[in-house]
């Protein structure tokens, strides 16, 4: 991975290389952002600029995933390959090759394992000691990049740290995670954190237009749904039929909370509705979510005369969008974007997701026609 490669953050990349340049670097580092950020592509490029300090021939084997004295560690899980990061390798290396801003939604998928919880285990540990404990193979730096080190189980984290604290000669440690709720704050104690901002809109924009294939509208409607992350962002380029489905049933949502008032027998539609939806992986209802919050946010823009902010409507299947958004106002948007905001946190923690979209569901049918 290489710095031009990464998305934006130009300040965050001088300072980490002018860190190395400076023989500033810190054993253990933690870079906190999301995936979709560019916590791994920094953690790799931080690691490729180190060994080009050592030896600019073999740096480059960094880009392939091939560098020897690089090692990966990443959650798994132990029905198969006894629960190391080796025996799943070659599948994470394709992944990030393909997408180093990947996340763990998008790891869960390659392996198939939507319904496992992915996990660092106490074994990987025992197995990063046995690695670390030979010698380097290019006779510089070994480096260990943890990607969502907050995987790490109890017993695991306990291990790590005694690894944490009496590295082996010449090893540098990259830890990532989306955040810091799950790392024993031992473990922080003893690395430098290196916080990941969402990149700019601008760099995203400038990114996307390098792909001529959609228009400025589009450019403009990606880069206000990314919100910062680069992954959205590219899963949002690719998707062709994501946004037709999403406005079908979003307009049906708004169609039967408005019958619901005076006929309560649709009700029943609403469940249905959210059982349908209750059926997809977790990152698609997510992203729903997401563009449910962004309509009602434009019906609201809509309502209070800044059409020149409301970059998308909804055109389609007859619905009366200007009628709709009249019924958006400083009375009821709170409470609608709580109630998605809090039906994201729990789909985020597993809760059933036919109990989250159903309750949902009903909730709007009751804001949607408080008075403003």
């Amino acid at each position: 991975m290489n710095w031009e490669q990464i998305v934006g953050q130009q300040k965050l990349q001088q300072l980490l290389i002018e860190s190395i340049k400076d023989q500033r670097v810190s054993h253990a580092q933690l870079f906190v952002g999301k995936d979709g950020y560019g916590t791994l592509p920094f953690a790799m490029a931080f690691a490729k600029e180190i060994f080009k300090r050592e030896n600019e021939h073999s740096s480059s084997k960094v880009e392939t995933l091939n560098h020897l004295d690089l090692h990966f560690s990443f959650p798994v899980f132990k029905e198969k390959n006894g629960g190391l990061s080796t025996g799943f390798f070659e599948q994470f290396r394709e992944m990030v090759l393909e997408n180093p801003y990947s996340n763990s939604e998008d790891w869960s998928k390659i392996l198939e394992s939507e319904n496992k919880q992915l996990t660092i285990y106490a074994d990987e540990i025992d197995d990063l000691n046995k690695k670390f404990g030979l010698k380097s193979f290019e006779g510089g730096s070994k480096i260990l990049i943890i990607w969502q080190a907050d995987k790490m189980n109890i017993s695991a984290a306990n291990k790590f740290l005694k690894f944490l604290e009496e590295p082996p000669k010449g090893t540098y440690i990259i830890l990532t995670a989306e955040n810091t709720d799950n790392i024993l704050p031992t473990i922080l104690s003893r690395t430098q954190l290196v916080e990941i901002p969402r990149i700019n809109d601008e760099d995203i924009k400038l990114f996307l237009e390098r792909n001529r294939t959609v228009s400025d509208l589009k450019i403009n409607e990606i880069v206000f749904e990314a919100q910062g992350n680069w992954n959205t962002a590219q899963k949002l380029l690719r998707s062709e039929n994501s946004d037709s489905e999403f406005e079908e049933l979003f307009v049906t949502w708004v169609r039967e909370a408005f019958q619901v008032k005076k006929k309560p027998e649709f009700l029943k539609n609403i469940v249905f509705w959210g059982r349908n939806i209750a059926g997809w992986n977790k990152e698609k209802q997510k992203n729903f979510l997401n563009y449910c919050a962004e309509m009602f946010r434009l019906a609201l823009l809509q309502n209070y005369g800044n059409e020149n902010l409301v970059y998308k409507k909804i055109d389609s299947s007859g619905f009366k969008w200007e009628s709709f958004s009249r019924f958006i106002h400083g009375a009821n948007i709170g409470a609608i974007i709580d109630e998605i905001s809090e039906a994201d946190y729990h789909l985020e923690r597993n809760a059933n997701p036919k109990i989250v979209w159903t309750d949902l569901g009903i909730k709007l049918s009751r804001y949607i026609h408080k008075s403003a």
